[in-house]
Order: structure tokens, then C-alpha cells, then sequence
């Protein structure tokens, strides 16, 4: 199974690796894992002003800040992993990679503020539903 996990660093992130740590269903060679990181745009006037090798290595700093500690994790649990780092709105980049990678599932943690918070302060977990048709495990 082709597994889409996108991670932000967050404690929600630490949640869906916990469980997928905690379920070997989810976890185990036979299945293949991309982590991906959403980072998000620098704005377009803040852009225009700083040269591109910096924003570049700004965009790859952040990633590898996401990064590191669940390269620990997947190296102890013995598993390969793909780390793909992408420029956008984390909701629709998500579903736009899921959507375009073909995965089986996308696997992501989530707030958990229920329909009340969602409905306040929107939800990324809610957005990718919404904006994609692949199964999705949503972490709470």
C-alpha cells in the first residue's frame, strides 16, 4: 500500500506516528511511506526582494527542521521512507499529491477541536477531505 503521511512537526504529527508506531497494520515493510511537508509561501513582495538561493535554502531549512526527528523514528522502526517537501497551501497540496502520486491512503494527524472549533478556525484534516476522493485516516 502506497501511504501518504503529511507531517508538519506539530504534536499531531508525533500523534499519527504514534500511531501508526502503535499499529502494525499501518507500519511494516509492505507498505511504501512519502512524508510530506506543506511549507508555507513567503510572501510574493517579501519574495521579490530576497534572491532565490536563499529562498530556496529557507524552504529546505524548514523541511529538514519537519524532517529530522521523523527520519529518527522511521530508522528505528527499520522502514524506508520518501521526504518530499512542497511550496503551498498545506490542504491543497496535500490532495494535490495524494490525488497525483496515487496513494492508497493519506494518514494525518489532526487538532480535534470538533464541528464548533472546525467551524471557527477551518481544519486542514477538513479541507484535504474535502478536496480529494483518496481514503483518508484522520488521527485525532
Amino acid at each position: 500500500m502506497k501511504i501518504l503521511v503529511p507531517v508538519d512537526g506539530s504534536p499531531y504529527t508525533k500523534r499519527a506516528l504514534a500511531y501508526l508506531a502503535a499499529h502494525d497494520e499501518w507500519l511494516g515493510p509492505q507498505h511504501r511511506y512519502t512524508l510530506l511537508h506543506a511549507i508555507p509561501q513567503v510572501p510574493a513582495r517579501a519574495a521579490a526582494v530576497i534572491d532565490r538561493a536563499t529562498l530556496k535554502q529557507y524552504y529546505e531549512d524548514e523541511a529538514e527542521k519537519v524532517f529530522k526527528p521523523i527520519r529518527t523514528f522511521f530508522v528505528k522502526a527499520g522502514l524506508d521512507a520518501e521526504y518530499l517537501s512542497k511550496v503551498g497551501h498545506a490542504a491543497e497540496t496535500i490532495a494535490a499529491v495524494g490525488e497525483k502520486g496515487q496513494y492508497d491512503l493519506v494518514l494525518m494527524g489532526s487538532h480535534g477541536h470538533g464541528s464548533l472549533g472546525n467551524l471557527v478556525l477551518g481544519s486542514v484534516a477538513n479541507k484535504v477531505l474535502a478536496h480529494t476522493k483518496l481514503p483518508v485516516l484522520v488521527i485525532r
